[in-house]
């Protein structure tokens, strides 16, 4: 992990001009606030010579900070910040780029808060829109097929779930032109799905291919260079295992799974990205989790209506139930 110095700024200097935001996971959440807040200001001078450019990483980082903490405020900022890139738009591609980035803004917010009104207002947007790049074209369907994927688990429909599967996979096979972040984003976003839906029907070829997806990503990403993403995928290659090793009575792939979510609780420290550090701790949570462990997720994630803060906090009331009864202490 990076620390504050001189090494630390040139870093955000030189990402300044990138679109692959990758290097983003090497430092932790505060620094990528002060990021988002100090991109906003020099966005917002009167000498700013490229101010659309500006609002948009502003918004980026907002919005990144915000999927990290759960913060609704640093999600509002960033909704804000796409809305001031959009007064500096001076072509159709440019106008594109921002519908897409408030969509990924709906897309998490249901992510971190639920909602499915927000999913259905931004697929109405992002399917009329008009991209001259291919790079933004490309851009627009990986939103799309991931935000029809959310919308499809949340119905459980066969059919809806089938056409996201479909919209899925047309978006990774043309990711060639995506920024890295981007196209493992998609991937993630299949893998979940893939297994998912691969658990539920037994299906091996679905679970076949969550198995590739989540090995590529875990192999692609190290640890010194995309630690949220190798832990996201072990994380989720974690949640596959354990479940079919709960519905195989296996103790074997259910100590294997253990070992997968240890192996992602190792790739940061909570102050790092908070809201995956408890999303890890949820994922592996058990009766023999401790309640103080449980209790410091949930410190992490008080945000008002946020939905792990929520499972986190039924997790953490069942464990004192059965710590109680184990006492004597209910009757």
């Amino acid at each position: 992990m990076f620390e504050f110095g001189r090494d630390l700024r040139k870093l955000f200097e030189r990402a300044r001009e990138s679109e692959d935001l990758g290097w983003l996971e090497l430092v932790g959440a505060d620094l990528v606030q002060t990021e988002a807040r100090r991109e906003g200001i020099d966005a917002g001078r009167v000498s700013a010579t490229r101010p659309f450019d500006g609002w948009m990483r502003s918004s980026v980082l907002w919005r990144e900070h915000a999927r990290r903490t759960g913060s609704r405020i640093s999600l509002e900022r960033a909704a804000a910040a796409a809305s001031d890139a959009a007064r500096h738009t001076t072509s159709l591609d440019q106008t594109a780029a921002v519908a897409i980035e408030s969509g990924n803004i709906h897309l998490l917010r249901f992510d971190l808060f639920g909602g499915p009104a927000a999913l259905t207002a931004a697929l109405s947007d992002v399917q009329v829109l008009t991209c001259e790049r291919a790079a933004t074209r490309s851009a627009a369907a990986a939103l799309h097929a991931r935000l029809s994927a959310r919308k499809a688990r949340l119905s459980g429909e066969t059919n809806a779930l089938l056409d996201a599967g479909a919209l899925l996979d047309a978006a990774v096979h043309d990711a060639r032109s995506l920024p890295p972040t981007v196209a493992d984003e998609l991937r993630l976003d299949r893998a979940a799905m893939s297994l998912e839906a691969g658990v539920i029907r037994r299906d091996a070829r679905l679970l076949d291919q969550a198995g590739r997806d989540l090995r590529a990503l875990v192999e692609a990403s190290s640890p010194d260079q995309r630690p949220l993403t190798r832990a996201r995928a072990l994380a989720l290659a974690g949640t596959g295992l354990a479940a079919l090793a709960a519905l195989a009575k296996d103790e074997t792939a259910l100590a294997q799974g253990r070992a997968l979510f240890e192996a992602a609780a190792e790739q940061f420290t909570p102050d790092h990205s908070p809201l995956d550090w408890a999303a890890v701790l949820l994922a592996a949570a058990s009766r023999d989790t401790p309640l103080l462990t449980l209790a410091q997720a949930e410190a992490l994630t008080r945000e008002p209506g946020l939905l792990i803060g929520a499972l986190l906090r039924e997790r953490r009331l069942s464990a004192e139930v059965v710590l109680a009864e184990a006492m004597g202490d209910v009757q």
